[in-house]
């Protein structure tokens, strides 16, 4: 394992737009997410799929017999994580890692663009999916990123308050956001 991270936390402005692209290639390095739902009844669930993207939103193809299948069609939300691996964080603490927090809405077999979306995941994924398509209990989700958390160290968190049009804010070192025009005091 590395040395013990730095916790001196350097005053600058990070480049916000720098953020954003550095968040899209981090989150295009995994072909799965994890995720975490809550059943109806409150009880928490914590899993993984295989994901795609298109048009800003994730998809997965999940079992009907699998818990949190269940959970996010009842409850329509999920929260999910790209988490930096072990083996190459520079420190367990400091883990570069994305959360999102989304809607989600199953995709219809009938509708536009499901089988679109599943011949992409057949290309991604390999000829298992043809077989997954074949059966009855998997069900094609989209999940439609709200808002979420960039965090690549101590001091180093960045809000991001509307995924489709991007806008990333850095999270001071107290806890407060910093809202770019905002002159209040914290």
């Amino acid at each position: 394992m590395s040395s013990e991270p730095s916790t001196d936390a350097q005053p600058s402005t990070p480049d916000l737009d720098a953020i954003y692209e550095e968040i899209q290639l981090f989150r295009a390095g995994f072909s799965t997410l994890s995720m975490a739902s809550i059943s109806p009844g409150g009880e928490p669930e914590a899993s993984y799929a295989p994901y795609l993207e298109a048009d800003g939103d994730l998809y997965i193809f999940v079992s009907a017999l699998s818990v949190h299948t269940a959970n996010l069609i009842e409850t329509g939300r999920v929260s999910v994580l790209f988490i930096e691996d072990e083996a190459t964080a520079a420190h367990p603490f400091v883990r570069r890692r994305l959360t999102l927090q989304c809607r989600v809405d199953e995709i219809a077999r009938d509708s536009d663009g499901y089988e679109a979306i599943l011949d992409r995941f057949e290309t991604r994924f390999g000829g298992l999916v043809a077989t997954l398509r074949a059966l009855a209990d998997f069900h094609l989700l989209r999940l439609r990123p709200e808002r979420g958390r960039y965090v690549k160290g101590f001091g180093k968190a960045f809000a991001i308050d509307d995924v489709g049009l991007a806008r990333v804010r850095h999270i001071r070192e107290n806890g407060s956001r910093a809202v770019p025009g905002e002159d209040t005091a914290v």
